[in-house]
């Protein structure tokens, strides 16, 4: 193959491939921010020997590889057979599910996923894993979720993603709520690098005169979350809209004001998880795992 056939170029925005690299890109994670610019690596050669996963780890930056190590340390270390896993949402969670679909495979495990979300149902099935849900199988052995943002405390913040609710029901019905998280989501006080605020999922005719009280109690713009592949706000697994409430800077007892924030008539549910991690695991950079446990 001439040299000229074995280069391509890459950019994020851009991803136009024939059908037959196409092919190879199926269900694979577009790169991380880190290429933005157009890069030159090796042309993909198709090939049962390469799966597309391990292209993917070629154009793999910083972020996604501490995603990856810890995703991966947690899940060797809580899933076991004949297990009741909860499988949470987003970015981080699609590692998890990788190595928890190689370990069933490899091992021969047997367990029962829980999904958490529509995107948690879709990776279960796409990964030939074990479907359940919380009618037969309301008590779990642990739940693996991400994190927007965790601070000193382990108070976390979720629901970037929009599937808050779902997540903290499947976290409260297991034995061990377990976070994966990469370097960036490891802050002394909430906010200090999560600016996009705390989701609140409300029942849509309140959302006005819950943002007037929450602005009431506590100050701080609180906005209704917009959709950005449709005209409209963002509308949740269960029918709802999503408040972000971009809180003020300030010292909280966030035990107290998730309780205050749940008693307004409308709000569903919020996305602060407080007193809820057994355990956070933070992938660095370098590709070794920080683990943090609740102070005692």
């Amino acid at each position: 193959m001439s040299t000229a056939s074995s280069w391509c170029l890459w950019r994020v925005k851009k991803w136009k491939f024939s059908g037959r690299h196409a092919e190879i890109f199926k269900g694979c994670i577009p790169p991380a921010r880190e290429y933005i610019s157009t890069v030159r690596l090796p042309r993909p050669r198709i090939s049962r020997f390469c799966p597309a996963r391990k292209i993917h780890k070629r154009i793999m930056g910083p972020h996604d590889s501490a995603k990856q190590a810890a995703a991966f340390k947690a899940v060797d270390e809580y899933v076991k057979d004949k297990s009741v896993i909860g499988v949470g949402s987003g970015s981080t969670i699609v590692y998890a599910v990788e190595r928890l679909a190689e370990r069933v495979r490899n091992e021969k495990l047997e367990v029962t996923c829980v999904p958490t979300s529509f995107q948690a149902r879709q990776l279960i099935l796409e990964n030939q894993l074990r479907l359940g849900d919380l009618e037969t199988h309301p008590k779990l052995d642990c739940a693996i979720d991400g994190a927007d943002e965790v601070d000193a405390d382990l108070v976390l913040i979720k629901g970037g993603g929009g599937c808050l609710t779902q997540e903290k029901i499947v976290a409260s019905c297991a034995q061990k709520f377990i976070v994966i998280a990469d370097y960036t989501k490891d802050s002394s006080n909430l906010g200090d690098q999560y600016h996009k605020g705390i989701p609140i999922e409300v029942i849509p005719m309140a959302y006005v005169p819950i943002q007037k009280k929450i602005v009431e109690l506590y100050g701080g713009p609180t906005e209704l979350r917009m959709a950005k592949a449709k005209a409209g706000p963002v509308v949740t697994d269960n029918g709802n809209f999503i408040l972000d409430w971009k809180f003020e800077k300030g010292k909280y007892d966030w035990a107290s004001v998730n309780s205050t924030l749940k008693m307004i008539p409308g709000v569903v549910e919020t996305g602060l998880f407080v007193n809820m991690a057994t355990k956070v695991y933070f992938g660095m950079a370098d590709g070794s795992v920080k683990e943090r446990l609740p102070a005692q």
